[in-house]
């Protein structure tokens, strides 16, 4: 047993293990702590009633869930508001109502996915309007090209969620600025590569993959042939942000997602565990 530890000991093998222990023990014990501090949390707050009524109001896809599905997304909402800092930029003003209406449309992709998808950032910087970012792109020649771009919402890897609140405002069928930054929170901070998200656990990562890469080239082929979609052209830019508008569609014009793209729609309905589709109201 002596020559097998400093066996263990001499080639390192044996700090690994102990390394893995720990982390592990830490992990457990990080888990733990966030799952008390969230069990008071939803002791301790709660969302008034008359400001979700407000809220709810004007977005159509949440009236369609039921009370069950209500009472998680209010409660992911408290946690969601406790956990991550929100930061008006430009002198906006955060009011209770725009807090709750981002957290609100930020946690109805997690709903059955939960809290630790957002796991490793906290912040949330809100506009006013439409804001500059200085960008820099390389062309075939090597050359590098910087400029300013106007966005309407960002989100970084590992970082924060940058929105335009006007454009939060303008929400609707088919187009919802803070469903596809937090779709591309999802996949960026998650498993996957520059292209798309990795399949969730239980799912076909093959079928997943394949649908997405298919669905992609047909949407590209019709954008190039000029074809009308009710999918924002925008989404052929690039399969991360196909991923990203298509998760717009699939939580606020979903019915229409799966008439016109059915297998897709499938795939969706198991990587976020929904099937807006299939509810009423």
């Amino acid at each position: 047993m002596l020559e097998v530890y400093l066996t263990l000991w001499r080639s390192g093998a044996l700090s690994r293990i102990i390394r893995f222990f720990q982390d592990s023990r830490s992990k457990r014990w990080m888990g733990f702590l966030r799952s008390w501090r969230r069990k008071r949390v939803l002791k301790s707050a709660r969302i008034d009633e008359a400001l979700w009524t407000r809220v709810a109001a004007k977005l159509s896809f949440v009236r369609g869930l039921s009370e069950e599905e209500t009472a998680r997304l209010k409660q992911l909402v408290v946690l969601f508001l406790a956990e991550k800092e929100m930061h008006g930029a430009q002198g906006l003003q955060l009011t209770d109502e725009v807090r709750v209406s981002i957290a609100v449309q930020a946690c109805l992709p997690i709903l059955n996915l939960g809290l630790d998808t957002y796991n490793g950032w906290v912040g949330v910087v809100v506009y006013p309007g439409e804001f500059r970012v200085r960008k820099e792109e390389t062309d075939e020649n090597g050359i590098v090209h910087t400029f300013d771009e106007e966005l309407a919402g960002e989100a970084w890897p590992g970082g924060p969620v940058i929105l335009s609140w006007e454009d939060v405002g303008l929400a609707e069928r088919g187009y919802n600025v803070v469903i596809h930054e937090f779709a591309h929170k999802i996949h960026m901070d998650g498993a996957g590569d520059a292209d798309f998200p990795a399949a969730c656990a239980g799912m076909d990562a093959a079928k997943w993959r394949e649908t997405l890469e298919g669905a992609y080239r047909r949407f590209c082929s019709e954008v190039d042939a000029g074809r009308p979609t009710f999918i924002d052209p925008y989404a052929a830019e690039h399969p991360a942000e196909f991923f990203a508008v298509m998760s717009e569609a699939f939580f606020t014009e979903s019915a229409v997602l799966a008439r016109d793209w059915p297998e897709l729609y499938r795939q969706f309905a198991l990587f976020y565990r929904q099937d807006p589709a299939g509810r009423t109201g």
